[in-house]
């Protein structure tokens, strides 16, 4: 999932922390007083919807794992039934899933959760006039593609309730992934009767959804930097929730995320820069690498001359990942070769997939003298002497040093580039993002699912995330024969995939910069912090001891 966002790195102002102060914090501070079971912890920026059809971030991808549940639920990277009863395997060849669901399940206005409940979200994500941004990830259920390409109603996807508490979805052909890919909110179900009522104000704030997971979202207005979600009595599994309440506050600056959990205040912390080098031997110090890659995005429908390969080649070239990620973040993240970051998936002979791609000299290692040589013959072969591009931004302080580090880097190393930053608040930038108003940003991917595809997928021609507009036909057709490959021959799929990253890495479609480690303080009292492949907290069995 699409996070578009430095920010999550960051802190606050001192009104922010004033109002976090006041609300008590984690269990050394008031929560502890009043008995509740109450974890506190940060985000990089606002939640931008409650709506899982248009989401596109993981800040708001969490708030519904929290309060929303599908048919399977990750704890840590164990797999678990949730309103599906139990793990099932495929009939038909693979292409039909039979779920029967919990009929003790509920939303928190009381009503039961149904089949029909998911019928009605998938048959409206998928819908275009929907304009979901994820609408692709039901590519291979049945009619979605021609429902997407405006060939058939939303009506004909294959997926029916047979009665109240079975679930029946078929597909066009087998998908290895299926039943890791269900786990993503946007397969999560909906209740029409609450969407109806709301319109296009549904999951704009707090009261307008409802909820039937772990927790209720409460305090959060649409806007505001922090909000509250409490425990949910309706919760199918109620009985396994510990916590009473989950606080969430925005903080951008790393200096202060570090004071808000030096004086207890937060519960877990997220460091980068000098916080993270000063707390990196403290006990409390727990750096997760993640399944997320940060990459630029060059856009070659607004500026032609990233349609040339040379061009992209040399601008990846003077980019040292390696300088960046020691002196810049700070946090245990690493250089990316690829797109995909290590440890999602591993090729038939063990070896880790984002490794195993053949390249004798990665373009994105760096080389001043090499990116030089390609540079000058890019801009040759385009007939221009110089090029000045914006670079989109987000507006939090790790942002800005990010942007301003790649500034100093490209335009020292590249004669006659010139980058101007523009800095915009996450909601803004993201906007622009997705309408193709920007000549340069960056961007990052966290994985949906542990598969390749969730990465690869997304460079595909006319793919909605594809936001830079590359595009090469030998790829769409690897991505394609990968999806569409037996399921029982994992060699042949893997090896289209393979050799589909080989092709994007060696163009720099989209240049990988770094595979993000969030460096955490987490208070040594918390138990049970499950954190999913999808860089997701799961907090049902969470407490504080």
């Amino acid at each position: 999932m699409k996070l578009r966002n430095l920010g999550k790195l960051g802190v606050v102002s001192l009104l922010a922390l004033s109002l976090l102060a006041a609300c008590g914090g984690n269990k050394q501070s008031s929560g502890s007083a009043s008995g509740e079971q109450v974890f506190t912890r940060m985000e990089g920026d606002v939640i931008s919807s409650m709506d899982a059809a248009s989401i596109t971030d993981a800040i708001s991808g969490q708030a519904l794992v929290d309060t929303m549940d599908g048919l399977y639920r990750y704890n840590g990277k164990k797999l678990e039934p949730a309103i599906a009863t139990k793990l099932v395997k495929a009939t038909n060849d693979g292409k039909t899933y039979t779920f029967n669901l919990r009929k003790g399940a509920k939303w928190s206005n009381g009503d039961p959760v149904t089949a029909h409940d998911f019928v009605f979200a998938w048959k409206r994500l998928v819908d275009p006039a929907t304009k979901s941004q994820y609408a692709y990830l039901y590519s291979g259920i049945q009619n979605a593609d021609d429902i997407m390409n405006g060939k058939k109603a939303a009506d004909t996807l294959g997926v029916q309730a047979d009665g109240d508490y079975k679930l029946v979805v078929n597909l066009d052909h087998a998908i290895p992934y299926f039943s890791a890919m269900v786990t993503n909110p946007v397969f999560f179900p909906q209740n029409e009767k609450i969407v109806k009522k709301y319109g296009n104000k549904y999951g704009t704030s707090w009261d307008k959804t409802v909820y039937n997971g772990p927790f209720k979202l409460r305090t959060w207005t649409g806007t505001n930097l922090s909000w509250t979600e409490v425990k949910n009595k309706s919760y199918w599994n109620a009985k396994a929730v510990k916590l009473d309440k989950v606080k969430v506050q925005v903080v951008k600056e790393p200096s202060t995320a570090l004071n808000l959990f030096q004086d207890g205040t937060l519960d877990d912390a997220i460091l980068s820069g000098e916080a993270a080098r000063q707390m990196k031997n403290d006990p409390s110090f727990k750096p997760q690498l993640q399944s997320s890659t940060f990459y630029l995005e060059l856009n070659q429908e607004k500026v032609p001359a990233f349609k040339n390969k040379n061009i992209r080649l040399a601008i990846s070239k003077a980019i040292n990942r390696k300088e960046y990620t020691s002196q810049v973040l700070g946090n245990a993240s690493i250089p990316a070769q690829n797109v995909v970051p290590k440890n999602i998936a591993q090729m038939p002979d063990g070896t880790d997939f984002s490794a195993a791609a053949k390249n004798d000299s990665y373009p994105t290692d760096y080389s001043k003298a090499e990116a030089r040589k390609l540079w000058k013959q890019g801009l040759k072969e385009v007939g221009i002497n110089s090029l000045s591009i914006e670079f989109l931004n987000d507006d939090s302080e790790n942002a800005k040093k990010s942007a301003e580090y790649f500034q100093s880097q490209l335009e020292a190393v590249l004669p006659g580039m010139k980058v101007k930053i523009t800095s915009l608040p996450f909601k803004s930038r993201l906007t622009r993002s997705q309408s193709g108003d920007f000549d340069m940003s960056i961007s990052i991917w966290g994985a949906d699912f542990p598969d390749p595809i969730t990465f690869l997928e997304l460079f595909t021609t006319g793919n909605s995330q594809n936001d830079g507009k590359w595009s090469n036909a030998e790829y769409d057709r690897l991505i394609q024969a990968s999806k569409t490959t037996d399921v029982n021959d994992t060699e042949k799929r893997y090896d289209d995939l393979l050799k589909a990253q080989e092709i994007l890495t060696n163009e720099q479609g989209i240049i990988p910069v770094y595979q993000t480690a969030q460096a955490h303080l987490i208070n040594a009292n918390v138990r049970n912090l499950a954190y999913s492949p999808s860089n997701q907290y799961n907090f049902v069995h969470t407490y504080i001891k």
